[in-house]
């Protein structure tokens, strides 16, 4: 018998800026059929020669264009426009066509919650994407975390993944990952992603680390403070932030640590500061340009523990950050310090987010990524346990299970084509109770969960070898 193929799932996007772009390019990898309306005809011209998807002109609330695309046989709408009312209109109208799910992003953290005026059950929408509340929360959760390095709790919280930049001095430093493993032997863990250059890598055994590296380890969570002491990352909590750009996301990250962490946040825009005075009662606003070295040394960066760059300008972020980690370093090693400061980058462009993490952000985020990603994890709820992006690479983490005859039950993995191609790695699979990192010669079994690394592109292929 011949298995019958599967009928993509059908989604309609509104809006074909950043995030209805990005996600049309990723749903698009994964052979979802996409319908977009877009009005300007600029951003259609652009899309109709990049993707691979139905283009419609016209207005998100003109009905006629609804229905040429054939708004009926919709499995999902996602409601992505620059208008907050147009998007929340959007969800009550695919209501009424019968578009079973709906996302709508909004800007205004006024709908949607209970007690709110109008709740998400009034305007019929299943998900909120809030693109600036997302990334202001992801920064203060780094913040929060004891190395202020990027770490990931996966299954819940039994794997996690951390992120470390190498340096010269690093143990890891100009070593292949097959001698690191076999050196380290005690400790059960895997270098699964390298950001070097724009480039993410899916490393293999004789893929070598080198400095300025920034590299995604994977280990159970008992054994991850024992690597932290290895690769020299200093656990404590951040606890004297500056941030650059006093706009919607440096405004809402000061004012959700400004009662728990000392705070300075500089503001080229006179007016914006002076608002911000106002607003932040417990954060010290400073008026100036903060990509100049002097105001930022007068500012007192040296003091800081970690800066971050949230103005709306990808160089600005970038080059601040890299001359506020030579300056806050420098000052260190005059200081005889062993503590480093880091630095965060707000990346409004996904090409950058690679070399913002490898030049000199230790962390680079994007809004429109996480926005994507937030969409992307409700899209594929029920077929996949859990999907992570990992900010500064273009890698994913999912957590799969394999389904019984599936391509990766029917040979060990180091025989699979795949995974030997280099842009797919099995990190864990939970077998008898408990988490195991996977080899070569691991053979996954039949409803087994598993973790899998993968550039970003490849995920309709993770799909594939566990017959989803």
């Amino acid at each position: 018998m011949f298995e019958k193929t599967k009928i993509p799932e059908k989604i309609l996007i509104l809006g074909l800026g950043g995030v209805g772009y990005y996600l049309a390019k990723r749903l698009l990898y994964e052979e979802y059929a996409i319908t977009v309306i877009e009005s300007d005809p600029e951003r259609l011209r652009f899309a109709d020669n990049t993707i691979d998807a139905r283009l419609i002109q016209g207005n998100a609330m003109d009905i006629s264009c609804w229905q040429e695309a054939d708004a009926t046989t919709i499995d999902c709408l996602i409601a992505v426009t620059n208008n907050d009312a147009v998007n929340m209109m959007a969800a009550m109208i695919a209501d009424k066509f019968g578009i079973n799910r709906k996302i709508a992003r909004v800007r205004s953290l006024e709908f949607g919650k209970k007690g709110s005026i109008l709740t998400a059950e009034d305007l019929k929408i299943d998900l909120f994407i809030h693109p600036e509340e997302l990334t202001a929360q992801e920064i203060v959760r780094l913040i929060k975390l004891r190395a202020a390095n990027e770490i990931i709790d996966i299954a819940k919280g039994q794997i996690q993944l951390m992120a470390n930049r190498i340096h010269d001095q690093s143990p890891f430093a100009h070593k292949k990952l097959k001698e690191i493993a076999m050196e380290h032997s005690e400790y059960a863990f895997r270098i699964v992603a390298i950001a070097r250059g724009i480039t993410t890598i899916i490393p293999g055994g004789e893929d070598e680390i080198l400095p300025q590296d920034q590299i995604f380890i994977m280990a159970g969570s008992e054994t991850l403070p024992h690597l932290m002491k290895l690769a020299g990352v200093e656990q404590h909590h951040r606890q004297r932030i500056m941030i650059l750009g006093g706009g919607l996301i440096g405004h809402r990250v000061a004012e959700l640590l400004e009662k728990s962490v000392e705070v300075k946040l500089i503001e080229q825009d006179s007016f914006r500061a002076q608002e911000l005075v106002q607003l932040l009662k417990h954060t010290e606003i400073l008026h100036g340009d903060g990509s100049n070295s002097d105001v930022l040394t007068s500012a007192g960066l040296h003091e800081m523990d970690t800066f971050i760059t949230a103005t709306g300008e990808n160089e600005t972020n970038i080059l601040s950050c890299l001359l506020a980690k030579n300056l806050m370093n420098n000052e260190r090693k005059n200081r005889t310090s062993t503590k480093t400061g880091k630095t965060i980058a707000l990346v409004n462009k996904e090409d950058y987010l690679v070399l913002a993490s490898t030049i000199g952000a230790d962390l680079a985020l994007n809004k429109k990524v996480m926005a994507g990603n937030e969409i992307l994890k409700f899209i594929r709820r029920s077929e996949l346990i859990s999907v992570v992006h990992m900010h500064g690479f273009d890698a994913e983490v999912v957590e799969i299970v394999a389904a019984p005859g599936s391509p990766i039950t029917k040979k060990p993995l180091a025989k699979i084509a795949h995974l030997a191609a280099g842009s797919i790695l099995i990190g864990s699979v939970h077998r008898q109770g408990e988490w195991r990192i996977a080899v070569g010669s691991t053979h996954i079994r039949a409803h087994e969960r598993v973790i899998v690394i993968c550039l970003s592109p490849q995920l309709k292929e993770v799909r594939k070898m566990f017959k989803i």
